[in-house]
C-alpha cells in the first residue's frame, strides 16, 4: 500500500491586520475571490489531492467559516422551490466533499502554535498544512504534486518557489541542495532574512507535508517577536534527525494576505473565468486609457 496523508489542517485564527478595516468584522479568509471565498480554493485543492479530513484552526470572530462549510437550510430550500438546481448543486459541493472539524486557537500566537493545536485531530499521522493566504492554481494541484513525493519517500516536505532577491525579507528561507529536478534537501532555513544574509531565493510558501514529531518540536520553540511560536524555528530543530525536503511547485501562486495581492489575485481570477474575461479586459483597456481614473 502506497504511504498517503489524509488529513490536513487549515490555520485560519489570524486577524487580518494588512487588510484592515474589512476584516475587522470579515474573517479574511472569507473575502471573495470573484464568487467564493479565498479559503475554499484551498480547500478545493485539499480534496482533490485526496485529503479525507480538514481541520479548521480558528479564533474569535471567525464563525463565517464554520457557517459556510455547513449546510444552508433556508437558502437550498428557496433553491430548490425555485428550481434553481445549479446554484443548489454548487452550495451544497463544497459542503458534502470531505469532513470538516473546528478547533480554536486562543490566543494568537503564531503558526507554530495553530499547528500545535492539531495534535488530538492528527494523532501519530503524518499531515498536510495549508495555508489560506496562499493559492496555488496548476493542472495537478500543489499539494498533491507534492504528496507524489511523500508516497515515494516518506519525509517532511515543504513548498518553495523562487522569488526576487529583494523580497526575501518577506518569507522564510532556505538553504538546500538540489537532488532531484525541483527538490532540494533542506540543510538551513531562515525566517524574513536581511537581503544580504540570505542563504538563497528560495522561499517557503503555504503547503507543507509534516511528520507527527513537528508536534514536540513546537513544544520545545521558544516565542519570538510579539510572542509568536514560529513553525519554521520548530522545522529548523528538527533537521539534525530528520530529512526535509523543498519543492518548488509547478503552479501560478497568488497571495492574498495583503490588499494589492488581493486585488491583483480578483483580477486573475475573474480573467480565467470566460463569463467575465472579454467584458472585464474590455473595460480595463477603458480605464486604462482614460488614466486609471473611473
Amino acid at each position: 500500500m502506497r504511504n498517503r496523508i489524509t488529513k490536513a489542517v487549515i490555520p485560519v485564527a489570524g486577524f487580518g491586520t494588512r487588510l484592515l478595516p474589512v476584516t475587522k468584522t470579515q474573517p479574511k479568509e472569507m473575502l471573495p475571490l470573484v464568487d467564493r471565498p479565498a479559503v475554499q480554493y484551498v480547500v478545493e485543492e485539499a480534496v482533490t489531492s485526496g485529503i479525507e479530513s480538514i481541520l479548521f484552526v480558528t479564533g474569535r470572530g471567525k464563525r463565517a467559516i464554520e457557517d459556510y462549510f455547513d449546510y444552508a437550510v433556508e437558502l437550498e430550500n428557496e433553491l430548490q422551490n425555485k428550481g434553481r438546481e445549479r446554484l443548489l448543486e454548487e452550495v451544497r459541493r463544497i459542503v458534502e466533499a470531505v469532513d470538516i472539524f473546528y478547533v480554536r486557537q486562543k490566543r494568537p500566537r503564531g503558526l507554530g502554535d495553530a499547528v500545535l493545536r492539531a495534535q488530538r485531530f492528527v494523532g501519530k499521522e503524518s499531515f498536510a498544512v495549508l495555508l489560506a493566504d496562499d493559492i496555488v492554481l496548476s493542472p495537478v494541484p500543489c499539494l498533491a504534486q507534492m504528496l507524489e513525493f511523500y508516497a515515494q519517500e516518506p519525509a517532511i516536505y515543504l513548498a518553495a518557489m523562487p522569488v526576487p532577491r529583494e523580497e526575501v525579507s518577506q518569507w522564510g528561507i532556505i538553504k538546500g541542495k538540489e537532488v532531484a529536478p525541483s527538490l532540494y534537501l533542506v540543510e538551513d532555513l531562515v525566517e524574513k532574512p536581511a537581503v544580504e544574509e540570505a542563504p538563497s531565493n528560495l522561499a517557503i510558501v503555504g503547503r507543507y507535508l509534516l511528520s507527527p514529531s513537528i508536534f514536540e518540536a513546537i513544544s520545545k520553540v521558544s516565542p519570538g517577536k510579539g510572542g509568536e511560536i514560529q513553525l519554521t524555528d520548530a522545522l529548523k530543530s528538527l533537521l539534525s534527525r530528520e530529512r526535509i525536503y523543498a519543492y518548488c511547485f509547478s503552479g501560478k501562486h497568488f497571495g492574498v494576505g495583503d490588499k494589492i495581492s488581493y486585488l491583483k489575485a480578483n483580477i486573475a481570477f475573474a480573467l480565467r473565468r470566460e463569463e467575465f474575461a472579454v467584458p472585464l479586459r474590455e473595460f480595463l483597456q477603458e480605464l486604462l486609457e482614460e488614466g486609471g481614473k473611473p
